[in-house]
């Protein structure tokens, strides 16, 4: 448990990964902060009120400032305008940049050491936006995008195969959109090759799936997109960071030459302990897997030179 933990943005996906990390007690305070005056103070009095039922005693409070949240541990940033319908991620660039840039000039201001997990879309450009406006070194600021990426590859080879979804090895890398790149030639079930168990069609056509999960939610919802699969990816890095648990899982992280990258946020395989990033693995991938990756990083430099003007 560390002291403090702060959410920015009080919507679903900051809601609902507030209420998680108050569950997991995973820090003594967790502060929700959205520029929305009543809304995180109201959703806080009433997470807080769970607390007798839930069997937690983290004290869950909402602001509209950053006072409150001063030397934060870490702190997740889900802030920013939802994709509707029709809607790619990256139409929320020019929108959700300025609202990343200007929170995570707050965060560098009131907890100057903190972890910051970004689950902010266009989410790889918008882990550059909060790197350059924070200051900060790439170990302190990643984010959560292959750990739910992965988590949609997983549930639908579970569902596909009929197994437990804890069985299910698999590991999604690249930029968080529909160029992200599931390792089929990692994914395994309890060890068993994937490939073993599906067909080639049908192993396609979840890998297709997995890269449009986000977008087959938003078409159902119609009116908003995905929190709950999302708060919790967020807090299973946290969790990871709090508990300094070397957790091996997929995360944006900027590279600076491993996979032959260089100045990018990308999705790749990341140690999270309680320094933040600890070491980015350097797995061997297949030819189209790594044309793939590198496709995947194309994908994410055309909305990052806007952003960097």
């Amino acid at each position: 448990m560390v002291n403090k933990i702060t959410v920015v943005g009080a919507g679903n996906v900051g809601a609902t990964a507030a209420q998680r990390v108050a569950e997991k007690e995973l820090a003594r305070t967790v502060v929700m902060v959205d520029v929305a005056e009543g809304i995180p103070q109201g959703k806080a009095l009433d997470q807080w009120q769970s607390a007798p039922i839930e069997g937690f005693d983290s004290r869950v409070i909402g602001t509209n400032v950053y006072d409150e949240t001063a030397d934060s541990d870490v702190v997740i940033i889900t802030a920013g305008i939802a994709r509707k319908p029709g809607m790619s991620r990256d139409d929320l660039l020019n929108t959700n940049a300025g609202i990343v840039r200007s929170v995570s000039q707050e965060i560098a201001k009131s907890s100057p050491e903190a972890i910051v997990i970004v689950v902010s879309n266009p989410l790889d450009v918008m882990c550059y936006v909060a790197k350059e406006a924070t200051g900060f070194p790439r170990e302190r600021v990643i984010g959560m995008a292959g750990v739910l990426d992965t988590a949609r590859y997983r549930a639908f080879l579970a569902e596909a195969i009929d197994v437990s979804v804890e069985d299910i090895q698999a590991m999604v890398l690249g930029g968080h959109g529909d160029t992200m790149v599931p390792l089929v030639s990692y994914t395994t079930v309890s060890g068993i090759p994937i490939t073993q168990l599906l067909a080639q069609d049908k192993l396609d056509a979840i890998v297709d799936r997995a890269r449009n999960g986000g977008a087959e939610i938003v078409k159902h919802l119609k009116s908003g997109s995905a929190y709950y699969a999302p708060s919790a990816g967020a807090v299973q890095m946290a969790e990871a960071i709090v508990k300094d648990k070397k957790r091996i899982l997929p995360c944006s992280a900027w590279l600076e030459g491993e996979y032959g990258m260089s100045g990018l946020y990308l999705g790749v395989p990341v140690k999270l302990g309680r320094r933040g990033m600890e070491q980015i693995i350097e797995v061997t991938l297949t030819a189209d897997e790594r044309a793939a990756l590198e496709k995947s990083a194309d994908a994410v430099r055309e909305p990052m030179k806007v952003v960097a003007r």
